[in-house]
């Protein structure tokens, strides 16, 4: 499959995949896209921001509008959006959701990350 360039609207091939979602990640998402009253034009933006106790902080919400620097990738059927400030830290990242004695929630796995909060939503690159 060839690269596309990504503009707004286009969907990127899984070589240009920012994020990548297990199973468990995308059947929460679509839930919660189920719950929320979301149609198809909505898509999970993840990126991230400063702060947190590590350094940076990893943000998830539902977004209908690609911005034009935006990243899109089409992972199972739900439209992933990461912004182009956000590719470089979350270049290779794994999205899951687990569930355990703590609680239940969205998991980052970010092989980009060399120190991360016990918290489990900040790190440091």
């Amino acid at each position: 499959m060839d690269a596309q360039t990504n503009t707004v609207g286009s969907v990127a091939s899984e070589q240009d995949q920012v994020v990548a979602l297990t199973d468990k990640a995308v059947a929460m998402v679509k839930a919660a896209m189920q719950r929320e009253s979301l149609g198809p034009e909505y898509g999970l933006r993840v990126g991230v921001v400063g702060g947190g106790c590590s350094g940076f902080s990893y943000t998830m919400s539902f977004d209908n509008q690609p911005k034009p620097d935006d990243r899109v990738a089409e992972v199972d059927g739900i439209r992933v959006l990461v912004d182009a400030a956000s590719v470089e830290y979350l270049s290779g990242t794994t999205l899951d959701y687990v569930a355990g004695l703590h609680g239940a929630g969205f998991k980052f796995e970010n092989p980009k990350a060399e120190r991360t909060c016990g918290c489990g939503s900040s790190f440091s690159a």
